[in-house]
């Protein structure tokens, strides 16, 4: 998922928006309504800041947090081809991290901050970042899929009323499209290879489904919606899954492979995907860093921040010297 805002359903959290009899904030949304597009020195409600803070942090969060997956499987690729490939992934990954954590600084938070916040368990990571890589099949399914229904979501932000994340979002969209067709690539040179091969293969979507389904988060009314009505983002969490199962669920059963929800299928009528309905439990106990992965991953990042602190200092006593 994108927005921590739809974590409030499963979560319970409260974050009232302001007032809507506010004369500022009316002023404010009647010049988004009309197509502003706010930068990092424009004045902005303390509202608006903090929803646009609060979205670009977790984002950056789940980028920082993402790479962990994939980086246990470096050394056990299978080619040197699909070392440098996944090498570069991971890379790409960890340059939007510092991308949107650039972004959140010029909202008023520190990247220390923010990065406290995370390894304290203060702020979240998405979902699928809190499970394990049990094969190298895993890899193919994650930047398939997994990045399919990321890019989802991130091209609907790329309109984003807020300028330095739209621009950036171009950017890193682009990016994410090339590890799209990484996955596939891992994905269909396993499914036409040997069957323990396709076995594997099938094995990791059957796991990944789930995780999958609950990344873009509960449904939300568009009304109650803040994000939406600031354009901050401009799809609802339901319209980017229905998005995803439409360009999605043809490409997975063209290789032959089963999705795991007997009762997946398209309602020809509304032509809306009817699905099972994702374990919303699981959800909040995973985003609560309770799931498999989330400790473990946790204290990797913290054991990386500690070892690595004296080329931060360097690095900031050498620019005082300067």
């Amino acid at each position: 998922m994108t927005d921590p805002r739809a974590l409030e359903a499963v979560l319970g959290d409260a974050h009232p928006g302001a007032s809507p009899v506010d004369p500022e904030l009316a002023a404010f949304e009647a010049h988004l309504a009309g197509g502003a597009v706010i930068e990092a020195t424009d004045q902005m409600p303390d509202a608006y800041r903090s929803a646009v803070l609060r979205f670009v942090e977790m984002h950056a969060n789940s980028e920082l947090m993402g790479v962990l997956p994939e980086r246990e499987w470096i050394m056990r690729a299978p080619t040197l081809r699909r070392k440098l490939a996944l090498t570069a992934k991971i890379q790409d990954e960890v340059g939007h991290a510092q991308l949107l954590y650039r972004i959140a600084e010029d909202l008023g938070k520190t990247r220390e901050a923010m990065l406290d916040d995370l390894l304290a368990g203060r702020t979240k990571f998405h979902n699928v970042f809190h499970y394990p890589t049990r094969s190298w099949a895993d890899i193919g399914i994650i930047a398939w899929l997994v990045d399919a229904a990321a890019i989802v979501a991130q091209q609907a932000l790329r309109d984003s009323s807020y300028g330095p994340y739209a621009r950036t979002m171009r950017k890193i969209c682009w990016e994410e499209s090339v590890h799209i067709m990484h996955g596939r690539d891992v994905v269909v040179t396993m499914v036409t290879g040997t069957a323990r091969q396709r076995a594997d293969l099938q094995d990791a979507l059957d796991r990944w489904w789930g995780p999958l389904m609950q990344m873009h988060g509960p449904r939300t009314p568009r009304e109650r919606d803040l994000d939406l009505r600031w354009r901050i983002k401009s799809k609802t969490s339901e319209e980017l899954r229905q998005e995803f199962l439409t360009i999605y669920v043809p490409r997975i059963r063209e290789l032959g492979l089963v999705i795991p929800d007997p009762e997946l299928h398209l309602d020809e009528a509304t032509g809306v995907w009817r699905y099972t309905e994702p374990d919303w439990n699981e959800l909040r106990t995973v985003v609560t860093n309770h799931g498999p992965m989330s400790e473990a991953r946790l204290d990797f990042r913290r054991v990386t921040r500690s070892e690595s602190a004296w080329v931060r200092s360097a690095i900031v006593a050498d620019r005082t010297a300067a």
